[in-house]
């Protein structure tokens, strides 16, 4: 089994050694590991991916919330082989319903084999939603839509989460939090083309340089914002010369967008797609690019 491994807490030495060794005397085939060091912020993270046998699970657990102990460390351990339940997901929202009612229709219709087992937001805009299809709510934002990071985190730790999706979550995710639950578990929509088009207003930069088609990606996050090179779909619409700047957002919002962050989570909770040291690969070739 695939079992992948993080670690995030305060920076100080010695701090991987420990999981190294654990995974390694367990038997474990290590595939991956990457490390980051936050210096200004004085935080250490690390991802660890292996292949263990899976009468070894509870041994890897124990052991690494004996590190977690240890060290201080806030360690998780996720296998995205769940063969033996449908993923769990939590769709996070802020104020647009279009894309997270596609996903939670998808999950109802069984297009997305996976259960909605939280639905998060900053604001209330999308509160009746979750009632409509029976999801459990979680608003973690203040007044003014400053959302706690860190309760998100904890929702996600006490639901069981395996994939959080980003539908139009206008936040940005802490770099220790995308650590937490790195390894291709939190998945985003961006409303433009990457890598042409980043940042917040996608549709109005392209149609800026007057270009006639327009798009949407669908990618895993990592702590690099809109890197471009994890994305899981994409999906575009052109359009005539000439067509106002609100109908093409209109048109990209209502259909376009939906439709791309459909096919990304159903790719990404199926298991037809993972992310290895930062790249997205199809399964069936996932094992090229385990480290020997």
């Amino acid at each position: 089994m695939q079992f992948v491994i993080t670690a995030v807490g305060p920076d100080n030495r010695g701090l991987a050694d420990p999981i190294v060794h654990c995974v390694t005397e367990l038997g474990a085939n290590i595939a991956e590991i990457q490390m980051f060091d936050h210096d200004q912020e004085s935080v250490f993270s690390m991802l660890t991916r292996v292949e263990l046998a899976a009468n070894k699970v509870d041994d890897l657990r124990g052991a690494m919330q004996e590190i977690s102990r240890l060290t201080g460390l806030s360690v998780r351990t996720w296998s995205p082989n769940t063969n033996s339940h449908r993923p769990r997901i939590a769709v996070c929202a802020t104020f647009r319903r279009e894309t997270p009612r596609a996903v939670l229709e998808a999950v109802q219709t069984g297009a997305i084999h996976a259960e909605v087992a939280a639905m998060i937001s900053n604001r209330e805009a999308c509160r009746p939603l979750a009632e409509e299809f029976a999801a459990p709510w979680f608003q973690i934002g203040d007044a003014t839509g400053n959302a706690d990071d860190e309760r998100l985190i904890e929702i996600c730790d006490e639901q069981n989460i395996d994939y959080i999706v980003l539908a139009r979550y206008m936040r940005i995710l802490p770099p220790s939090s995308v650590w937490k639950y790195a390894g291709g578990r939190i998945v985003n929509l961006h409303h433009g083309l990457l890598p042409s088009f980043p940042g917040m207003r996608p549709y109005h930069d392209a149609h800026a340089v007057r270009m006639l088609t327009y798009g949407a990606t669908c990618h895993f996050i990592v702590p690099e914002l809109d890197a471009g090179n994890q994305t899981i779909n994409q999906s575009t619409f052109s359009v005539p010369p000439g067509t106002p700047l609100e109908e093409i957002i209109r048109h990209g919002q209502a259909e376009n967008e939906p439709k791309c962050l459909v096919e990304g989570v159903r790719r990404a909770v199926s298991g037809e797609v993972q992310l290895h040291f930062n790249r997205v690969v199809a399964t069936k070739y996932a094992g090229k690019f385990a480290a020997k």
